[in-house]
C-alpha cells in the first residue's frame, strides 16, 4: 500500500510538471495585466507603458497598465501578489518595495517571501526641483534657506515609503534641516502642483520631470545619484554639498509566489531581448535613465540588499514606523 501511495504521489507530480511546462510552451496565449502601484503620468506609470509596449510587441500579447494606487505603492503590491500565480499579472518593482518592508509596521504581505524577481528593467535617479518663483538657485542656498527659515519650505512626493520622499527625509537628516514634506498618490500630481506654484519644491523620479526640467517649466537643484548623470550634465549631484548622499532608483519585474520558473525564465528572456532593442535604449536614455537587465537571481540579490539599505537609512533618520 505504501509503494501504491508513493506511486501515485509521483505520478502526481509528474503530471504538475507536464502541466507547468506545457502551460509555459503556450506562454502567453492571452492579455498581461501590468500592475502599476502609482497614479496614471508619473514615472513607474511612463516606465511602465513603456516596458509593456516593448515586451507586448516581443511576446505577440497585449500588456493592459492597471494604476493600483494607495498607501505608497502597497495597495498595487498586495493586489499582483494575491493574483493567480500563472504569468498573467505581473507587478512593477520599485524603491517602495524595498522600503515598506521597514518603514509600515503590519504590512498584509512580505515582499520578498511572496514574490518571485523576474529581472531588472533600468537603473535612474531622483531629481531634487523648486517651482521658478522659488528663489534658490542651488542646494547650498536651498539648505541655507531651510535653516534660516525651519518649518516653512516644503517639498512635494509620489508618497510615503516611495523614494522621492525617501530621498527627500535622507537630506534632512544629513543635512539638518526642517523641511515639511506633502505627500500625493503619486509624483503626477505632486508635479502638477509644483509646476502651478502650490509646492515650493519636490522629489521626483526623473521620468516624471526631465521633459519639465528641459523645457525650463522647473528648476532641477540636484540629483540624487552619487554623480552627475549624462541626461542632465549641468545639474549636480546633491552629494557634492552634501558628501556621502546618494539614493539611487531600480526599477523591475516580479510575479507572484508559485509562477512556474518556465514562465519566469520566459518573461526574463522577454525582457533581456528587448532591453538589446536600440530604440528602447534611447527611449531610456531620453528618460535620462540606463538599461538594467539581470536573471532573475541578481535581481532577487538586488532586491534583497536594497531592502537592507533603505532598513538602515529608516532607523537612521527616525521617521515613525507606520502602524
Amino acid at each position: 500500500m505504501t509503494m501504491l501511495i508513493r506511486l501515485f504521489a509521483l505520478c502526481l507530480g509528474t503530471l504538475a510538471l507536464t502541466a507547468s511546462g506545457a502551460a509555459a510552451l503556450d506562454y502567453p496565449n492571452h492579455p498581461i495585466r501590468f500592475i502599476v502601484c502609482f497614479a496614471a503620468g508619473g514615472p513607474n506609470d511612463i516606465t511602465a507603458r513603456l516596458f509593456g509596449q516593448y515586451l507586448g510587441d516581443h511576446l505577440g500579447q497585449q500588456f493592459i497598465i492597471e494604476n493600483r494606487v494607495g498607501a505608497g505603492g502597497n495597495i498595487g503590491t498586495q493586489a499582483y501578489l494575491a493574483a493567480a500565480p500563472d504569468g498573467y499579472t505581473i507587478g512593477f518593482v520599485g524603491p517602495n518595495n524595498f522600503i515598506s518592508a521597514s518603514l509600515y509596521a503590519h504590512l498584509p504581505f512580505d515582499f520578498i517571501r511572496d514574490s518571485v524577481p523576474v529581472g531588472g528593467t533600468m537603473k535612474m535617479t531622483n531629481v531634487l526641483e523648486v517651482n521658478n518663483d522659488v528663489p534658490i538657485k542651488s542646494v547650498a542656498e536651498y539648505i541655507a534657506y531651510a535653516k534660516a527659515n525651519p518649518g516653512k519650505l516644503n517639498f512635494g512626493h509620489g508618497g510615503i515609503g516611495t523614494s522621492p520622499h525617501m530621498s527627500g527625509e535622507l537630506l534632512k537628516s544629513m543635512a539638518g534641516i526642517n523641511i515639511v514634506q506633502v505627500p500625493y498618490r503619486g509624483t503626477a500630481p505632486a508635479v502638477t502642483d509644483l509646476l502651478g506654484g502650490q509646492l515650493q519644491s519636490a522629489f521626483d523620479n526623473l521620468p516624471g520631470s526631465i521633459g519639465h526640467i528641459r523645457s525650463g517649466k522647473v528648476r532641477a537643484l540636484g540629483v540624487t545619484a552619487p554623480k552627475r548623470i549624462a541626461a542632465l550634465p549641468d545639474v549636480p549631484a546633491i552629494a557634492e554639498t552634501v558628501p556621502g548622499y546618494a539614493a539611487d532608483v531600480y526599477y523591475g519585474i516580479s510575479v507572484p509566489k508559485g509562477t512556474p520558473t518556465e514562465i519566469v525564465t520566459r518573461l526574463n528572456a522577454a525582457l533581456d531581448a528587448v532591453l538589446k532593442d536600440p530604440n528602447l535604449i534611447k527611449r531610456i536614455g531620453e528618460l535620462g535613465a540606463e538599461p538594467m537587465p539581470m536573471s532573475p537571481t541578481e535581481f532577487g540579490k538586488l532586491v534583497q540588499s536594497e531592502t537592507d539599505k533603505w532598513a538602515k537609512v529608516v532607523k537612521a533618520t527616525g521617521i515613525p514606523t507606520i502602524q
